[in-house]
């Protein structure tokens, strides 16, 4: 399936670095054949990233998803 721009998406994969997890929702901002730039945001509609992925690292959300909530994380930036 070729995702296009404001698309909703669910994430497939933990991505520690941007304080995302798999199934965190997020809105294709920009699409291209080989990346996607993705939006998440807060519940209070602060953005916790945008983030250039693959198609691979995401799916198109459906109508047998559920949305939850859980408490963001701060981004793993790593030791140094």
């Amino acid at each position: 399936m070729i995702l296009k721009e404001l698309d909703t998406v669910v994430l497939t994969e933990d991505l520690p670095e941007h304080g995302l997890k798999a199934g965190d929702l997020g809105a294709v901002v920009f699409a291209s054949p080989d990346a996607l730039e993705v939006e998440f945001v807060r519940a209070s509609c602060c953005t916790q990233a945008v983030v250039t992925l693959s198609p691979a690292q995401v799916r198109l959300a459906g109508d047998e998803d559920l949305i939850s909530v859980r408490r963001a994380e701060p981004p793993d930036r790593g030791s140094g």
